[in-house]
């Protein structure tokens, strides 16, 4: 007898690698328009930022000194409220393209999944479980979602401030800057060590709380098993101790964060207050100015949020690239029962079937034969009933028929044409089938009873 064909598990858990983003991208990349809209008002809104401290030295330097015109005075502050108004329009715009490509990326996501999901052959369902995958398409999305619509921006904005105000705090004060950035690879420490497991702790969750969607699927299918045999308290309580798995791993992660977070903004607001110290000697001594030593704090607290943001969103790109990577998982998965590269086509209907020396195991069986050495030959107009007791194979013949499954030996042939050589979606369209269990989908009683011609 032939081996049987491999089972199709899903891939190995994909590690939280940020090159798991890279499927993002190519669903991103579908919208340069939006993309284009979005990078724009991002840069306008982080340049008028790092503007801002320039117009606070203005304001400090022409409009408090002594004596000073009023009149002389109205162009520093309107100037200055002419950037906060560019700055919230921009933001604004940056917010409505980002929030969209975000919704867009996920619904493209979503529907991609789907559409290749329902190509994928029974054999890869009884593998994994239908509940998991739906898990995955709802909660993984959620959080690729607040991703791209969120955490990218703040990531992208960010960086660009951090940059530009350092290079700011140069311009005013190079020695106060040098001493700004000795604390920087202080903060990247507890970044990268923390990180690591955050990352990992985030997984976790992630499992956790696609076992809960599991367990709910499962419990609500069978409402009448569970009722039947007075299971509802042991349920609510299998389910309250997956809960509380979940809240245990959430705190584990949230504790991570927070002193992670804690560590980074107490390191660089102290070297905040050190520099401030250096500067109001500075003050006093003549070599900087009052607008200059605001201007630099300004931008040093810029400066300082701008790190502390990208420490935050770190942890989500994290979460999204391993939500990301279980999203390429199903995509990547491929079909054992799929058409041949060069298909033969059928023949006009005939209704002729025969089953020569079949025998098969189902994947999730493999030492239980359910057809062992089969043969069967239905002649055109001919009627033939297949009976026997429950087990016999009724059922596994029928989905041999359609090919959901290939026979480890022997050979199926509809109208002269091998099953292995032809279309398996050609194959269904010739067999009119009637379940033994009836499907009802969630639409209308019309879309039900036309299931099989949606035109009729």
């Amino acid at each position: 007898m032939a081996s049987r064909p491999p089972k199709p598990p899903l891939p190995p858990p994909a590690e939280r690698k940020l090159s798991r983003l890279a499927l993002l991208w190519r669903f991103a990349r579908a919208y340069p328009l939006q993309l284009s809209a979005a990078l724009a008002a991002l840069c306008v809104a982080a340049l008028t930022t790092l503007a801002i401290p320039q117009g606070l030295k203005t304001v400090v330097d022409n409009g408090f000194a002594r004596g000073s015109d009023p009149t002389d005075i109205a162009p520093f502050f309107v100037g200055f409220l002419g950037l906060v108004l560019l700055l919230g329009l921009a933001t604004a715009v940056r917010f409505f393209f980002v929030s969209w490509i975000g919704e867009r990326v996920v619904a493209d996501l979503r529907t991609a999944v789907q559409r290749h999901l329902v190509t994928l052959d029974p054999v890869f369902f009884e593998e994994n479980r239908p509940a998991e995958i739906a898990s995955r398409i709802t909660s993984d999305t959620a959080i690729i979602e607040q991703v791209v619509g969120t955490s990218a921006s703040l990531a992208l904005r960010n960086t660009v401030m951090g940059i530009g105000g350092i290079g700011y705090m140069f311009w005013v004060s190079p020695r106060l800057t040098l001493m700004m950035l000795l604390v920087i690879p202080l903060t990247i420490v507890p970044i990268f060590v923390l990180g690591r497991k955050v990352r990992e702790i985030s997984r976790t969750s992630q499992d956790r709380v696609a076992d809960m969607g599991t367990m709910v699927s499962e419990v609500l299918g069978a409402i009448r098993i569970v009722q039947a045999f007075t299971q509802e308290g042991r349920e609510a309580k299998r389910f309250g101790a997956a809960v509380e798995s979940s809240f245990d791993t959430a705190k584990r992660r949230i504790r991570l964060r927070a002193v992670m977070t804690a560590l980074v903004i107490t390191l660089v607001f102290g070297a905040i207050t050190l520099v401030l110290w250096q500067g109001a000697l500075d003050v006093i001594s003549g070599r900087l100015s009052g607008g200059a030593i605001a201007a630099f704090v300004f931008a040093a607290a810029i400066v300082a949020g701008a790190f502390g943001t990208l420490t935050e969103v770190y942890g989500d790109f994290m979460r999204a690239a391993g939500a990301s990577g279980r999203m390429e998982e199903l995509l990547a998965a491929r079909p054992l029962i799929r058409a041949p590269a060069d298909p033969v086509a059928l023949p006009a209907s005939r209704g002729e079937l025969e089953l020569v020396d079949v025998h098969f195991h189902y994947p999730s069986k493999p030492d239980a034969p359910a057809l062992n050495g089969f043969t069967l030959k239905v002649a055109p107009g001919e009627t033939v009933a297949v009976v026997g007791p429950s087990g016999a194979g009724k059922s596994t013949l029928f989905q041999l028929v359609q090919r959901f499954y290939d026979p480890e030996a022997g050979e199926l042939r509809i109208d002269g044409v091998a099953y292995r050589d032809a279309d398996p979606h050609q194959i269904r369209e010739r067999i009119a089938v009637v379940p033994q269990e009836t499907v009802i989908f969630a639409t209308s009683a019309l879309e039900n009873i036309r299931y099989g011609r949606p035109e009729a």
